[in-house]
């Protein structure tokens, strides 16, 4: 029963000033405007995550530690290998996981035989913790047909976002779970990187269940072109750079390469504010390496001294920029059993370059 009556009512809310019935809006229009105003408020809270994060850390100094077998992190060796990473410096490691698609075009991502156990991941971050380290836990996605990632463009984009978010959240309820310090929602997606609506519902579900800083690791040909960063917490690109047309240990020379490299980073720091961290940099120690440090396989003569001097470059140009959020070197890999020393690849232990970060950090 009304507790006004009538005659002291006011307008009645479905008629117009004149009487006349006023226009309904609802269907389509309706949702459409609750979507953008959804979407307005989510990117409004973000950015006041975003500004929580904006001092973090001066710089990062990490090593990612992977494997590609699901027990590889309960090796016997892994608080030796934590204790070495700790002993160059470093404050920080990063994990990497790694799920499965089909292929470039498909929209299923699951969980794969090389795919590390969630219990091996969660003995991983603990005794990194013991260790004085904080984590960055890296999921990523690869191809069962050994396509490149960056090349993913599914048929259907809102089935494989949907597989994706599935696959994000398992890892930001895993980091929240065990005290993550930086989670990575993605790294090396140029195909799909351009989706903005796609990632804002992924940085969004990702925020109800992890609260910790947010980044996205760019290649560095892709970082330029990625739609979201204004809603994760730092630019993260993947540092492979060509620095020389031959091979080269002269350092000088390298750094005069990097040189528009810096400047380039430094303005689109500027102009996106936010801080860039290498999520990804690294040489192999074999000859040639400045000219393709993306390649793992350019030469079968080793050349710790191209590696080194590619290390010794890249820290003495970067190492004093104000939006340099430092750098994740790849990697100190878990050894396979078949392959107990690496003298071709990109772990700098044992070998000349360890000695340039170790000069640096310590």
């Amino acid at each position: 029963m009304s507790l006004i009556s009538p005659a002291t009512a006011g307008p009645d809310p479905g008629k117009g000033d004149d009487g006349a019935p006023r226009r309904r809006v609802d269907g389509p229009l309706v949702r459409t405007l609750l979507g953008l105003t959804v979407i307005t408020l989510l990117v409004a809270l973000t950015a006041l995550a975003v500004r929580q994060y904006a001092g973090f850390e001066a710089q990062q100094r990490g090593f990612a530690l992977i494997t590609y077998t699901p027990d590889g992190y309960q090796s016997p060796e892994m608080p030796n290998y934590l204790s070495q990473i700790s002993g160059t410096g470093a404050t920080w490691v990063q994990f990497n996981v790694t799920w499965y698609q089909a292929g470039t075009a498909t929209d299923t991502i699951a969980a794969g035989a090389q795919t590390p156990s969630d219990s091996s991941v969660q003995r991983a971050i603990s005794l990194a913790h013991e260790h004085g380290l904080k984590v960055m836990l890296k999921p990523s996605v690869d191809l069962l047909d050994l396509k490149f990632r960056g090349d993913i463009r599914p048929a259907d984009s809102t089935a494989w976002f949907a597989s994706y978010t599935a696959f994000i959240n398992h890892y930001a309820e895993l980091a929240a779970r065990t005290g993550v310090e930086q989670l990575s929602v993605g790294a090396e997606l140029a195909g799909v990187s351009g989706d903005r609506s796609g990632w804002l519902r992924v940085v969004t579900s990702v925020r109800a269940r992890y609260r910790g800083p947010l980044v996205y690791s760019a290649l560095f040909g892709e970082y330029q072109h990625v739609a979201f960063w204004d809603v994760l917490d730092l630019i993260g690109v993947a540092a492979y750079w060509q620095l020389a047309e031959h091979p080269s240990t002269d350092v000088d020379a390298l750094r005069r390469a990097w040189r528009p490299i810096v400047n380039e980073l430094k303005a689109y720091a500027a102009r996106t504010g936010r801080r860039i961290l290498f999520s990804e940099a690294g040489y192999t120690s074999q000859q040639g390496t400045a000219t393709k440090p993306w390649d793992w396989t350019i030469s079968e003569t080793t050349s710790q001294a191209e590696q080194a001097a590619a290390y010794e470059a890249l820290l003495t140009s970067l190492q004093d920029q104000p939006w340099w959020a430092g750098v994740f070197w790849w990697c100190w890999d878990v050894p396979l059993a078949e392959h107990p020393n690496d003298p071709l690849g990109y772990t700098p232990h044992g070998k000349a370059a360890e000695s340039v970060v170790r000069n640096r950090w310590t």
